[in-house]
């Protein structure tokens, strides 16, 4: 049987598929609306099955916040192109909306949930056939905690969320922290909660660091007093490259070479412990102010942290928690 335009019209707002499809659905289907709508989802499942093997690389991420409880959604797709679309995004909030109203605590929580008759599984299939890329549901982080904010970073591909201790948080203030959340990609929300192999990673290389600094700067003196320029023979292919310009003479090689084996030598083995282990904690205590988020500064006023900033704005206010999820490389 023939099928009209209206119907037609009818399956592309139910579905967003394509026109043709659409009457191709409708013909094969006597103009049954209900079975073409389940052509097309099946089309849309077969489209998924072919595109396995694609690389999701692109996508949306989306977070809200409802009073207590805060997430974030990250949906993958093949291109830029189809991560900007309207449908892709609105679906993307489908899920986070729904996985918010249900509180979730899973990825497999919230791939079970209910939209629009659909599970969110059948749902990303369905946005699948639509625009014949792969999708899939790659990230889901969520916080529960007496307050709770949230931030989409422009362009949908980074998005925040953060808890804190107290409840009525100003919106503005909760705002400011998840902003400086994705600005400055906090490795922690103090030093206490930094995972015991990173602070001792980092103390370890900056032990060496500090070591290698000392045994440095002993080399480069013993150089100039025997007046030797450190800058031609800080490396073995400085030195061959600045004999080969006649900026060194074979015989200076030759002697700074010594100089700074012994003087290495010398140095290594009577470095200072205690000063070591001190500029050492210091390099650690950097680290912990650069990548903690109560201890950084805050982006909007370096004057002070955002522990300060956070005390002045609600007495014995803290963040409790955070997430942040970011589909490009930070």
């Amino acid at each position: 049987m023939a099928v009209t335009l209206a119907e037609i019209t009818k399956l592309r707002n139910l579905t967003s598929a394509g026109m043709m499809d659409c009457k191709k659905a409708l013909t094969e289907t006597d103009g049954d609306i209900e079975a073409a709508v389940e052509i097309l989802r099946k089309k849309g499942q077969a489209v998924a099955a072919k595109r396995e093997d694609r690389q999701a690389s692109e996508g949306c991420v989306l977070a809200k916040n409802e009073g207590n409880f805060a997430a974030i959604v990250a949906l993958n797709c093949e291109t830029d192109f189809v991560a900007k679309n309207a449908s892709f995004v609105a679906t993307t909030q489908k899920i986070l909306d729904a996985a918010v109203a249900a509180k979730a605590k899973s990825l497999d929580e919230v791939k079970a949930l209910t939209v629009e008759g659909m599970t969110i599984a059948d749902l990303i299939v369905d946005e699948s056939g639509k625009t014949g890329e792969k999708m899939e549901l790659s990230a889901y982080e969520y916080i529960e905690a007496p307050s709770t904010t949230s931030y989409n970073h422009l362009g949908n591909k980074l998005s925040t969320i953060a808890g804190f201790n107290l409840e009525g948080v100003d919106y503005q203030v909760g705002r400011d922290v998840a902003m400086q959340i994705a600005s400055m990609n906090p490795v922690a929300v103090d030093r206490d909660s930094v995972a015991e192999e990173v602070k001792t990673s980092e103390y370890t290389v900056a032990v060496e660091k500090t070591k290698e600094e000392q045994v440095k700067k002993a080399v480069e003196a013993a150089l100039k007093k025997a007046g030797i320029n450190p800058n031609l023979c800080d490396s073995e292919a400085h030195i061959e490259s600045n004999i080969a310009k006649g900026w060194l003479t074979q015989e200076e090689a030759d002697k700074a070479r010594v100089i700074a084996k012994e003087t290495a030598e010398a140095k290594a083995a009577n470095l200072p412990e205690q000063m070591i282990q001190n500029i050492a904690q210091g390099r650690l205590n950097k680290f912990f102010k650069e990548s903690c988020l109560m201890e950084q500064e805050f982006v909007k006023d370096e004057k002070v942290t955002i522990a300060q900033y956070l005390e002045k704005a609600q007495k014995g206010l803290v963040v409790v928690s955070f997430k942040r999820v970011n589909l490009n490389q930070d």
